[in-house]
């Protein structure tokens, strides 16, 4: 993701985005009563594209203008109607692992949000791109690793999983773990991943959850609080 091209492409596309949305929706404009935008956290550029296109639109249409924290909506989206057969009860704790966030944040009430942990590197978003570009899948290629670890053994390969302080996550040391163990093997056998695709994301993805369940664990302890979002 290079920042400046994607405020670029946001500036390019966001009126007919914008404006096919609304033609597709078949909601007549003069009956939209608000704007809604993301104001945090982001990349500032693709930010502040948004936020100057829905201040302007809201200004010319003389409608409502408000704005939302991205992590925030992504957790009390559950509070959807049709999303779940009963809504979360609070307090409880969401693990939140879109993109380029990964958070385990405890929630109060509906606006009283605290981060208990972060990663001090890269987000577990970019560590799946990083790992599927390496062996070679297309983007996006999460989705490519989680079904070849479907067909793989979880125990083939051992992974470092890194002692972070506290209920934060570092997934770098991982990457360079993984690049590691196929370096020497690649040399040897060049059809070292093909031939070991299946185990190696197996391997890989079930390292992710480990990390991912022992600091829900944690947190679970520290906090009393047993009710857990994704």
């Amino acid at each position: 993701m290079v920042p400046e091209l994607a405020a670029s492409l946001h500036l390019q596309h966001i009126v007919s985005v914008v404006n096919n949305a609304i033609l597709k929706s078949k909601i007549p404009k003069n009956t939209i009563n608000a704007i809604a935008f993301t104001n945090s956290p982001g990349l500032i550029g693709s930010l502040l594209v948004g936020s100057a296109f829905a201040k302007s639109l809201a200004m010319c249409w003389q409608i409502t203008l408000i704005s939302v924290k991205h992590i925030q909506a992504h957790i009390l989206a559950h509070f959807i109607k049709g999303v779940h057969s009963t809504p979360p009860n609070f307090p409880f704790i969401s693990l939140s692992i879109s993109g380029g966030h990964t958070n385990i944040i405890k929630v109060k009430y509906f606006l009283e949000i605290k981060i208990l942990g972060s990663s001090n590197d890269i987000s577990l978003g970019n560590l799946f791109d990083n790992m599927a570009k390496r062996l070679g899948f297309k983007y996006p290629g999460g989705r490519i690793i989680d079904q070849y670890a479907q067909l793989g053994n979880s125990k083939t390969f051992c992974f470092n999983k890194p002692k972070v302080k506290k209920i934060n996550f570092s997934f770098s040391g991982l990457q360079t773990n993984l690049l590691y163990l196929l370096k020497p093997k690649i040399k040897q056998n060049r059809k070292f991943i093909s031939q070991n695709i299946n185990d190696i994301c197996a391997s890989f993805q079930e390292t992710v959850f480990e990390i991912l369940f022992d600091k829900l664990n944690k947190t679970v302890k520290k906090t009393g609080i047993k009710n857990i979002v994704l």
